[in-house]
């Protein structure tokens, strides 16, 4: 089963800032034991682009869908056996990119 991994981040408490060798080395290990599929970092919500084209025409908005102190700083997604392996990866990728983290299967 796949999940997908929200790294979140908080504007107001941010971790530490250059986890990306710890990351890279726990990516190794993903990819390794088979559970790697993807993984990406987002840049701040500042640079996002909101598109609403349930009207007749597309609306275009610059920043961020809803204001908040927390924010989507980047994805993963895992390939697992179950809950229970997916968690226990979370865990550590928590600890590593210091960061909280937030799983969900896909349907």
């Amino acid at each position: 089963m796949q999940y997908f991994v929200s790294v979140i981040d908080d504007k107001s408490n941010p971790g530490s800032t250059d986890r990306r060798p710890a990351i890279s080395e726990f990516n190794e290990r993903l990819i390794a034991g088979g559970h790697w599929v993807f993984a990406g970092g987002l840049a701040d919500p500042d640079a996002a682009t909101v598109i609403d084209n349930r009207g007749e025409r597309p609306v275009f908005s610059d920043g961020p869908f809803v204001e908040s102190k927390e924010y989507l700083a980047g994805v993963w997604v895992w390939e697992a056996p179950d809950l229970d392996v997916a968690l226990a990866l979370a865990a550590e990728a928590s600890k590593v990119c210091d960061r909280k983290l937030e799983v969900r299967p896909f349907q």
